[in-house]
């Protein structure tokens, strides 16, 4: 599909859903500052070029169960692209694996772990490196505390 020219309107519409998810016709166009119907259609054209994804809630783990974070950095020994798609694919089978990164440097990989306790933990590392992949080293970082955890301010971020 031909990639829109975005607007500042456009980016509004894509910073409301960014913080609030899915809106009304009304809230929407109230937050953005334009008239529902055009709101909606600019959102609408937004949806079918792909710049909205998905929706989802922010759920406050801790007041759910207790959980271990912990952040693996891990340098595979081979760089083979069936090694990578064998390693990824893993990765995407895994629940517990809930944000990956693929890095150029000293790493191949950062990704953040959840688990109930680090016995399971342990169980997620032991299966992620039993898909025959060569791993050459990876570290393990017990996450202590969340201290930020946001989405990027899209008027920042894009530039003109």
């Amino acid at each position: 599909m031909k990639k829109l020219a975005l607007d500042g309107a456009d980016l509004r519409i894509l910073a409301a859903v960014q913080s609030h998810g899915q809106l009304s016709k009304t809230k929407l166009a109230e937050l953005v500052n334009l008239s529902p119907t055009p709101c909606w259609e600019r959102l609408t054209k937004l949806k079918a070029a792909g710049y909205i994804i998905g929706y989802r809630g922010d759920i406050a783990l801790s007041k759910l169960c207790d959980f271990t974070m912990v952040v693996v950095t891990i340098s595979l020994g081979s760089h083979r692209k069936a090694d990578f798609e064998r390693f990824e694919a893993q990765i995407y089978a895994m629940d517990e694996i809930i944000d990956c990164v693929a890095t150029g440097g000293g790493m191949d990989y950062v990704l953040k772990v959840l688990a109930p306790n680090l016995v399971a933990f342990q169980n997620v590392l032991d299966r992620l490196f039993s898909v025959g992949v060569d791993v050459d080293r990876y570290m393990t970082y017990i996450a202590t505390r969340q201290i930020k955890s946001s989405v990027p301010n899209l008027t920042t971020l894009v530039t003109r």
